[in-house]
């Protein structure tokens, strides 16, 4: 029997995810939420990916006047490059260096995060949807420049089809089970930074 493949669980063999325009002039802007937090969301979620080898696609707009990648993200993944677009456009796909490293995995979920919400991040979500992508939001490591924005935002990403998730949940999901043998990895160096996992550290 055929099933909806969004029900099918995120692993580290079927995902990638993509983090756009994590720059220090995007997240001054940020007024929908604590800056902090969402910036250790952000955080929690690549590094999880780099302990699981999750492909990872970094995306910038201007770096030359909204700064570079967050070092703290950047470094985790040394030697890959971080794209700069070369057309200025909201939507991150649109440049044809992140849309390839995109495809390149060859995998069909998308875990999609960015500043803002309303642009940047919906757009880019909105693109790999189009292109016929499972496309998963990481809503607690979005921000933008009013709570409406913010809002607003998520709820056009999820009426066109984009699945809400946040970075506990997208952890737990990647790992799958306390048998993982990373999973201790994990605790120390995700969840124990993040949350009310903090407990477990």
């Amino acid at each position: 029997m055929a099933t909806d493949g969004k029900l099918e669980l995120l692993t580290d063999k079927n995902s990638i995810l993509v983090l756009v325009d994590y720059q220090p002039s995007m997240i001054r802007g940020v007024a929908s939420g604590d800056k902090v937090y969402i910036r250790k969301a952000a955080y929690c979620a690549a590094k999880a990916a780099s302990i699981l080898n999750i492909p990872v696609v970094l995306s910038t707009i201007n770096p030359g006047s909204n700064g570079e990648f967050f070092p703290e993200i950047a470094k985790l993944f040394p030697g890959q490059e971080v794209f700069a677009r070369k057309i200025p456009s909201f939507d991150a796909f649109e440049d044809e260096k992140t849309w390839n490293a995109a495809k390149k995995p060859g995998r069909k979920k998308i875990v999609v995060a960015g500043l803002w919400t309303s642009m940047c991040f919906a757009y880019t979500a909105l693109h790999a949807i189009r292109e016929g992508y499972e496309v998963y939001g990481l809503v607690d490591a979005a921000g933008d420049s009013t709570i409406d924005a913010h809002k607003y935002g998520i709820k056009r990403m999820l009426q066109a089809g984009v699945t809400p998730i946040t970075v506990e949940a997208l952890v737990s999901e990647w790992m799958h089970d306390w048998a993982n043998p990373k999973a201790g990895q994990l605790v120390s160096e995700v969840y124990s930074h993040y949350g009310a996992m903090i407990g477990l550290h």
